[in-house]
């Protein structure tokens, strides 16, 4: 399934045990030579929630959160009717989160997800900074200066706004970023023009994958960011343009981070390997 680009491969834990799922994303994911993706989740029973998510990057490390990949986790346990009901509860390592689902002809196509309120505290996202908040802070990465905020949606994020995000040689310097020795636990990187008060343009290196077509927390991290720096307005639904189509992000009143986006399964199959 993919959201919006950002494709998992999907493993029903109702129906097996997967032993090493970190040794699964790593030989599954390589493009060209295997299924190919942007890594591995697990849909697991849950004594808290509907289902328990893991997720698994391509490199084989668990990350705490994926804002596409839980919706097509809802997506999956709602069509299958694992949990076919309006509003669905999955359990991440960054807590239980809400979705809610917009469903056609019994299934669903999109779904909004509480992402809950953004971390803004350095020691908290994790990053290395002595202020209160790190809001457009001046950093440098590998000899070049760049002004760039910091939030966690359950990972952590760095956003850095440009006038053309589509000249970025991401795969030359997302890993300076990634690796930038003031994140202790690395770091997913947003990179956003800012078309107007309500759409963003976005590309995004994420750690343990590399650049991938969507990031739905770093969506989240970018309007948060936007909202931050007085380039868009708190309340209001921004567009956050990516390669593959849009999501919506609303930084709420209540200061949780909503996003509403489309998920879809491409297809099942079976996958054959020596443990």
């Amino acid at each position: 399934m993919h959201g919006i680009g950002n494709d998992y491969i999907y493993i029903d834990c109702f129906k097996q045990d997967i032993d090493d799922p970190s040794y699964l994303a790593r030989i599954m994911s390589p493009r060209r030579t295997s299924v190919g993706s942007d890594g591995v989740i697990l849909i697991c029973p849950s004594d808290v929630a509907d289902v328990k998510m893991r997720m698994f990057n391509l490199d084989g490390s668990e990350g705490k959160m994926c804002g596409n990949g839980i919706r097509c986790v809802g997506k999956y346990i709602y069509d299958t009717g694992i949990a076919h009901k309006d509003t669905l509860t999955v359990e991440t390592l960054s807590g239980i989160k809400t979705l809610e689902v917009t469903a056609e002809n019994g299934k669903a196509v999109s779904l909004t997800v509480d992402m809950g309120e953004p971390i803004l505290t350095p020691k908290d996202i994790p990053v290395i900074f002595d202020g209160d908040r790190m809001i457009n802070e001046p950093v440098d990465v590998k000899g070049k200066v760049y002004s760039m905020t910091a939030v966690s949606m359950g990972n952590p994020h760095a956003v850095v706004f440009c006038d053309d995000v589509q000249k970025l040689d991401l795969e030359k310097i997302g890993p300076d970023f990634e690796y930038n020795p003031i994140f202790p636990e690395q770091v997913n990187t947003e990179f956003i023009r800012v078309i107007d008060r309500k759409t963003l343009e976005m590309r995004v290196w994420e750690r343990g994958s590399g650049e991938t077509f969507a990031c739905g927390t770093g969506a989240c991290a970018a309007a948060v960011a936007a909202i931050l720096n007085g380039f868009c307005d708190k309340g209001s639904e921004i567009t956050v343009h990516l390669k593959c189509g849009d999501l919506m992000i609303t930084y709420a009143g209540d200061s949780h981070v909503y996003m509403r986006g489309a998920a879809e399964k491409v297809y099942d199959g079976v996958y054959e390997y020596e443990p």
